[in-house]
């Protein structure tokens, strides 16, 4: 049985640039190489969760989705194997969820496929929803203060009890052994 780190991207790897479509707007956040190398050396598979409400919405397409993604890894220069699965989640907040996060499916999913060991998995990302989808697999989260000023204001005052919060990815993944 293996562990696991599955990771929001906006706000938690890149800066939340709202609705981000354009690959040369991506920008990684202070922390997030440092910390996803540290978790791979630590025998962490990754996995990218990220909410693309613009793709349901029409406002850009799945393919300029896929592009950010591209150059988040480029600039990332992860050694191998890098993320294991990506999944881009295009539900609209109010369409029925299927992978948008809170929902659990894309981690229970990976649990499954990649026969991880659910104490050993842990969810790390900047929203309320990003902690919600761990709990709701029934995994470990981490909360992060790299998102959007107004959006960390909102993870500090809703942040459950007992969810540890981090400054950045870099911090978090100096607890990972």
């Amino acid at each position: 049985m293996g562990k696991a780190l599955f990771l929001d991207r906006d706000g938690t790897l890149i800066v939340d640039k709202e609705y981000l479509s354009d690959p040369k707007r991506v920008e990684l956040l202070p922390g997030a190489g440092e910390g996803l190398r540290h978790a791979l050396s630590c025998n962490y598979r990754l996995f990218l969760l990220t909410n693309q409400s613009g793709v349901g919405r029409g406002w850009y397409s799945i393919d300029d989705a896929h592009a950010c993604n591209s150059r988040m890894l480029e600039l990332l220069d992860l050694p191998g194997p890098g993320f294991t699965e990506i999944c881009i989640a295009p539900e609209k907040p109010d369409d029925p969820p299927k992978y948008r996060k809170p929902s659990p499916r894309f981690i229970l999913e990976m649990i499954e496929k990649y026969q991880l060991e659910s104490t050993q998995c842990t969810m790390v990302g900047d929203h309320l929803t990003d902690i919600e989808a761990g709990r709701n697999a029934g995994i470990g989260v981490a909360a992060l203060k790299t998102g959007k000023k107004e959006t960390a204001a909102q993870l500090l005052k809703a942040i459950p009890e007992g969810v540890p919060l981090y400054e950045n990815l870099k911090e978090f993944a100096a607890t990972l052994t």
